[in-house]
């Protein structure tokens, strides 16, 4: 398929930039893919589309990839994203301007915390060697922003808006945002309701946000993200009595980049570059709750081939002229 069958006009007014103040209070569009009907409602009615003995699944990957900014000590603004640090102490990170930032470049970001570049990686990135007048981690930490999507341009007051109540895995340099709209209250009612759930783990890679640009869809390469499924998860999947419902596009493509046969997976530690897009028939997952994504997305196609390429088309042109609110901080869909 072409890429130019994933497109849609997105007005930048509906990419919202900051959540709002109840996160189970965002709307919700349910599309049911047998009758190809549509229906809006709010997050918190989930509930009356989930079925006792469904099983919920949710990444419980935790944003603690870190953004800061400094300069070059030549002179010349930088800012690095560091994603994780190495046993050997150094940092992974993406640099910008990184064409001007190689392999010896010293950065100074704030005094008494410093960098030298002293490596690269395979997909572009840069090992970071830090000095510090004191604990280096602790600058960082005290230094550092939360690396919010390149669409949103706001400061957010409360860092913990752009974690899920549930993160628990340190790792992902973006948020798995399905799971922001999930309060602990919500996730009670629906323990209380007999409708189980279960957590993998997907970090997610900074190229999340990076947009298809090869006209030929086959042709786009993904970007690999480490994922984890535990014996329990794996259990717990392989043994679900009704519908296995993901939580997230990250979700999906853990579980299915886990299976070994229609509604069965394997304990799981290990790099994905599964890329899901149409055609593709789904081996765990009978339902799929995801925010609205951009056009020309790794992310669209995803949901486009789990409920038909016409009907998210419907679903999305739908979306605008309700005016939803679109992308991370935005509302949600269920589809099943």
């Amino acid at each position: 398929m072409r890429l130019a069958d994933f497109d849609y006009t997105l007005p930048e007014e509906l990419i919202a930039q900051e959540p709002i103040r109840d996160r189970d209070q965002s709307r919700l569009m349910v599309v049911d893919k047998e009758r190809g009907e549509i229906e809006h409602r709010r997050f918190f009615e989930i509930l009356d589309f989930l079925a006792d003995d469904d099983l919920l699944v949710l990444n419980d990957t935790r944003v603690s990839a870190v953004r800061l900014f400094g300069q070059k000590a030549t002179g010349g603004r930088v800012e690095a994203l560091l994603m994780r640090q190495l046993p050997t102490g150094e940092w992974v990170g993406m640099v910008k301007p990184g064409r001007r930032v190689p392999v010896g470049t010293r950065l100074v970001f704030g005094e008494g915390l410093e960098a030298e570049v002293v490596g690269r990686t395979d997909e572009g990135g840069r090992l970071l060697r830090f000095q510090a007048d004191k604990d280096p981690e602790a600058l960082i930490a005290e230094r550092g922003e939360v690396p919010l999507p390149p669409y949103i341009h706001a400061r957010l007051d409360d860092p913990g808006r752009y974690q899920t109540v549930y993160a628990a895995s340190d790792g992902s340099a973006a948020a798995p945002t399905a799971g922001l709209h999930f309060t602990p209250a919500l996730l009670e009612r629906i323990r209380t309701r007999g409708i189980q759930l279960a957590y993998v783990t997907l970090h997610v890679g900074i190229a999340t946000f990076r947009p298809v640009r090869t006209p030929n869809i086959e042709d786009h390469e993904m970007h690999a993200e480490y994922v984890e499924i535990s014996p329990e998860t794996a259990e717990v999947v392989n043994t679900a009595r009704r519908r296995i419902i993901s939580v997230g596009t990250t979700t999906a493509r853990a579980l299915e980049s886990a299976a070994v046969e229609k509604r069965r997976v394997a304990p799981f530690a290990g790099e994905t570059r599964l890329f899901i897009r149409p055609p593709y028939e789904f081996r765990i997952i009978d339902g799929l709750i995801t925010n609205f994504h951009m056009p020309r997305s790794t992310l669209l196609l995803l949901v486009s081939a789990f409920a038909g390429v016409e009907l998210v088309r419907r679903a999305y042109k739908e979306a605008v002229r309700e005016q939803y609110r679109f992308l991370s901080f935005g509302d949600t869909m269920f589809l099943y």
